[in-house]
């Protein structure tokens, strides 16, 4: 057994109390020839918060900042990735998914384990006066996607270092069009789960304040549904109601009765949510028109519930369309508003990941993070392997950085960067040596 394959069990074995969060300086030397006292969570944490990897690291999240690109449209994104993998060593595969990048590190054997990054920006103009301001009207990564790209980046840098130690295969997974809800079915369609048994993905997020970070077992997100709805009618004069059939009418009493769907249908104790957020209809005051639609938002946490949502949805519509008269075309698959599954954190991947963050940020900074009505495309890979979905704290109050997602005013503290870095580092490393080792070892 080789020095660095000896220092992963150390790892495992040492108590967290050993270490204090992210404090050490390592040079990034030091993992070529470790001290025999030196353990990986201080190789990986001092790695991570070199403060030439920082520096790299924060240079890369502000180019990618600068010019921000849509779904599918990751084009200059991408050829950044490509380029630091590159200066890395690392291989890679482009294009996956058009502007996807999928990388690997390790032994090129099983196991695999997989981390992922989404790329995509939003249509939003940045109103932040800074240096690094975007550049691209009306465009803005305004849900710190480019911090995720980074930390991803960041955690190839230190795997590559103790590439070596690593008992299987990392695969990286840069994925297009996360925003648009259909980037991560398009990866999968390219196979980039192939052989992968386990899954890990980050969310830089203003729930906790940088330096703590939160999820839960089971039902993490919701699942997030749209829904589009034509009800027609029959056209005439507003003077004559009654030689025309108002789609109006049964647009409005289609409104009302779907938001007793959860007042009146549900379990109070399992949330979910239907709403209306958009109506179009007619074009002048005293002209009934032929047609009207509405088009809205579901989201729920367990499959059967958000199914029945769904189905539930669809029978009201029709059927208030058919009291007035009217027909209805309802459309739930339409790429505006894709339906994306709830995220399901696995069990076992959690627990795993809930240890890694304890020894990366420490016990005291490890919550358990409540139900979020959001929705993530990574819920597809959880559809397919087992894997864990990881709220990371970027909050700084004293900064400023409080701004929400896709608000002009987000502001992201990078100093969320290294730790990103170090627990998608740290989760792959003990994943590969855990199940190498056919061993379910909890970290202290």
């Amino acid at each position: 057994m080789g020095i660095l394959q000896l220092i992963i069990l150390i790892f495992f074995l040492i108590p967290t109390s050993s270490f204090s969060y992210l404090n050490l300086q390592s040079s990034l030397n030091s993992v070529t020839v470790p001290d025999r006292n030196s353990s990986f969570k201080e190789i990986i944490t001092g790695l991570a918060n070199d403060a030439v990897t920082v520096n790299w690291m924060k240079r890369i999240r502000r180019e990618i900042h600068e010019n921000p690109e849509l779904a599918f449209e990751e084009f200059a994104t991408s050829a950044v990735i490509r380029r630091e993998l590159d200066r890395l060593g690392v291989g890679y595969r482009w294009p996956v998914a058009g502007t996807g990048v999928v990388a690997s590190i390790g032994s090129g054997s099983k196991p695999f384990v997989a981390l992922r990054a989404d790329m995509d920006a939003l249509p939003i103009q940045e109103m932040v006066e800074w240096e690094h301001k975007s550049k691209v009207e009306g465009k803005m990564h305004a849900c710190g996607h480019d911090a995720h790209v980074t930390m991803l980046l960041g955690a190839a840098k230190i795997l590559q270092e103790i590439r070596d130690a690593l008992q299987g295969t990392v695969i990286l997974i840069f994925q297009p069009a996360e925003e648009r809800g259909v980037g991560a079915k398009a990866m999968i369609q390219e196979g980039v789960l192939e052989n992968v048994e386990a899954i890990f993905g980050i969310h830089a997020v203003l729930d906790y304040p940088t330096g703590m970070v939160g999820a839960r077992p089971g039902e993490f997100l919701a699942g997030c549904g749209g829904f589009r709805a034509k009800i027609s009618g029959r056209g005439g004069h507003a003077a004559g109601p009654h030689y025309s059939i108002d789609p109006i009418l049964a647009v409005s009493t289609s409104v009302i009765s779907l938001q007793n769907i959860v007042s009146r249908e549900r379990d109070p104790l399992d949330p979910q949510v239907v709403s209306v957020a958009m109506i179009h209809g007619g074009t002048a005051f005293n002209v009934i028109p032929d047609a009207a639609t509405i088009g809205g938002t579901f989201r729920a946490f367990s499959k059967k519930s958000f199914y029945a949502v769904r189905e539930r949805i669809e029978e009201v519509i029709k059927a208030q369309a058919a009291v007035h008269r009217c027909s209805a075309e309802i459309d739930f698959s339409g790429m505006v508003q894709p339906t994306i599954p709830p995220t399901i954190n696995d069990e076992r991947i959690y627990e795993h990941a809930r240890q890694v963050s304890m020894q990366i940020v420490g016990e005291e900074n490890t919550k358990t993070s409540p139900l979020c009505m959001g929705s993530e495309d990574f819920a597809f890979y959880l559809e397919k392997v087992a894997g864990s979905f990881l709220f990371v704290g970027m909050r700084n109050d004293k900064a400023g950085f409080v701004h929400p997602p896709h608000s002009p005013y987000y502001v992201l503290d990078e100093e969320v960067l290294p730790i990103g870095a170090a627990i998608h580092a740290a989760f792959a490393l003990s994943y590969l040596s855990d199940s190498s080792n056919n061993s379910h070892l909890t970290l202290p």
